[in-house]
């Protein structure tokens, strides 16, 4: 991982509600859309990326989320070693997809801050700093979609039941953050 000081120093906890990143995680940005690249990533991590669009799929490793037609974030589901910037399975994609021209596989774990949101409060944050009506989301695990919170660019995968996951990227965690503390204080 990069040496970084993370912009958020401590959980903080609402009536209703409880904010923390997530730290340190693996990303990795997947593009491609063959059918070989598709059954090449499948194979190597036990899961099928998710083709219908704003959905995710789930192994006990990993978390693939679709962005769009050609694209998916993939998360490990556990912390990894703070201080280590190789991962096996990165490596591994890296070798079968990038180097063998079927798609691209770029490591963004430490592009993106993972703030995870719970609580029954969740959505009323949300609903108040977000263009986006959370009606049908919020009734769906599993749901992801790409929108602005507090005029700020993030993907939002809805884990479970008032349990939300937010990448934002790091240059813009700090604002973010700082936001999500003032909004959240008011409800």
């Amino acid at each position: 991982m990069l040496n970084y000081k993370s912009s958020i120093i401590e959980n903080k906890k609402y009536s209703g509600l409880s904010i923390k990143e997530i730290s340190p995680v693996m990303k990795l940005n997947l593009r491609g859309k063959s059918r070989d690249f598709l059954s090449t990533i499948g194979k190597n991590i036990n899961m099928i990326l998710p083709i219908e669009a704003n959905t995710s799929s789930s192994s006990d490793k990993y978390t693939s989320m679709w962005l769009s037609p050609d694209e998916w974030l993939m998360v490990s589901n556990n912390i990894i070693d703070k201080e280590n910037n190789n991962y096996e399975i990165g490596d591994l994609l890296f070798n079968k997809i990038s180097k063998t021209n079927l798609g691209a596989v770029t490591d963004v774990s430490d592009q993106f801050v993972l703030i995870n949101l719970e609580g029954e409060k969740v959505f009323d944050l949300l609903s108040s700093g977000c263009p986006m009506n959370f009606n049908k989301f919020k009734e769906k695990e599993g749901t992801v979609a790409q929108t602005l919170l507090s005029q700020v660019d993030i993907i939002i995968h809805h884990k479970k039941h008032n349990n939300v996951n937010l990448f934002v990227r790091r240059s813009f965690s700090e604002h973010l953050f700082s936001w999500i503390n003032d909004a959240a204080s008011r409800l």
